[in-house]
C-alpha cells in the first residue's frame, strides 16, 4: 500500500548502526524546510523527512484534524518504510507533534529534538486566535499572513535566500491544510506530565532571538526532561535549523552520536 504522506527517504548506507532520522516540520511549511540536514545527515544514516497532511505535496483533510492524527499518519509511515525506531525531531508545531507521537509510540522513539516548540496546552484566548487565523486564511489564503510574520518566522537580518525559502513554503501551502492545522493546535494536550517521565534522550533548541518561542521557554522545557541538553542558537530566531544550520547541525550531529552510543 502507497504511504498516505508525501516524504523523502535518503541514506541508510552509512553506518548499520546509526539511527534513522525522521525530521517533522512546522506550519505552514514542507519538507524542504529540513533540507540542510537532510544533505548533511543522510550521508552517515537514514533520513526521513515527510509531508504532513495539508502540506507540500501530502493530501489536504479540511475537517478538523487533532494532533493524534498527525502522529498517526507518521507512525503508518514508519510502519511502511520498514523503520522500527528512530529519532524523533520537530521545529514549532512539529516538535509539538513529536510530542505527541512520543506519547503515543514511545517504544519506537531513541531520542527527541525540540525546536522551537512549547508542551503547553493553548490559552484559551489562543485557541480563538488560532481559530480566527484559520477562518481568515479560508477567506484570503496565505499571502497576506505570510507578508506579515516572516521577520518573525526568521529574524530580519536573516540571509535573504532564506527568507525567499520561508516565504516561498508559507505561500505554497493550501489554505484548507493550514486551517485544519490551526484548528488542531488549538485543542491540543498539555504534554509536560508526559515529557518529565520520559526515558529517552532529548535535545532542546531555541533560536536566540525567537518571540513566537522565546529562550525562557525552552529553558523550562529544558528542565522538565529528565535527560537532555539545551543549544540557544545565536543569530536566528523560530527557525535556527535554515537560519543557522552549521549551529544546529553540530547540536544534532553531537546529539546523535550520544543516541547512538547508548546500549
Amino acid at each position: 500500500m502507497a504511504p498516505f504522506l508525501a516524504y523523502e527517504d535518503r541514506g541508510g548506507s552509512g553506518d548499520p548502526a546509526a539511527t534513522p532520522l525522521v525530521l517533522v516540520h512546522g506550519h505552514p511549511f514542507d519538507r524542504t524546510m529540513w533540507t540542510p540536514q537532510t544533505e548533511v545527515f543522510a550521508a552517515s544514516r537514514r533520513v526521513i523527512a515527510p509531508d504532513l497532511r495539508g502540506y507540500g505535496a501530502s493530501p489536504v483533510t479540511p475537517a478538523l484534524t487533532d494532533f493524534g492524527g498527525f502522529a498517526r499518519d507518521i507512525e503508518a509511515l514508519l510502519d511502511e518504510l520498514g523503520v522500527a525506531s528512530c529519532v524523533l525531531a520537530g521545529v514549532s508545531m512539529g516538535g509539538q507533534i513529536a510530542m505527541e507521537c512520543y506519547g503515543r509510540f514511545p517504544h519506537r522513539v531513541r531520542g527527541l529534538v525540540l525546536a522551537d516548540t512549547s508542551p503547553v496546552a493553548e490559552t484559551p484566548e489562543g485557541r480563538t486566535a488560532r481559530r480566527a487565523m484559520a477562518d481568515r486564511l479560508l477567506r484570503e489564503g496565505l499571502r497576506g499572513y505570510a507578508d506579515e510574520v516572516l521577520e518573525k518566522m526568521v529574524a530580519p537580518y536573516a540571509d535573504p535566500q532564506v527568507k525567499a525559502h520561508v516565504h516561498r513554503m508559507m505561500t505554497a501551502t493550501r489554505p484548507e491544510g493550514a486551517a485544519a492545522a490551526l484548528r488542531a493546535r488549538a485543542e491540543r494536550p498539555d504534554y509536560r506530565e508526559l515529557l518529565s517521565r520520559a526515558t529517552v534522550p532529548s535535545l532542546v533548541v531555541v533560536g536566540a532571538d525567537d518571540t513566537y518561542t522565546p529562550v525562557p521557554g525552552a529553558e523550562a522545557l529544558h528542565a522538565l526532561l529528565p535527560d537532555a541538553s539545551l543549544c540557544v542558537v545565536e543569530g536566528a530566531a523560530h527557525l535556527p535549523n535554515l537560519e543557522r544550520p552549521e549551529r544546529f547541525n553540530a547540536a544534532l550531529e553531537e546529539f546523535l552520536a550520544r543516541v547512538d552510543a547508548r546500549v
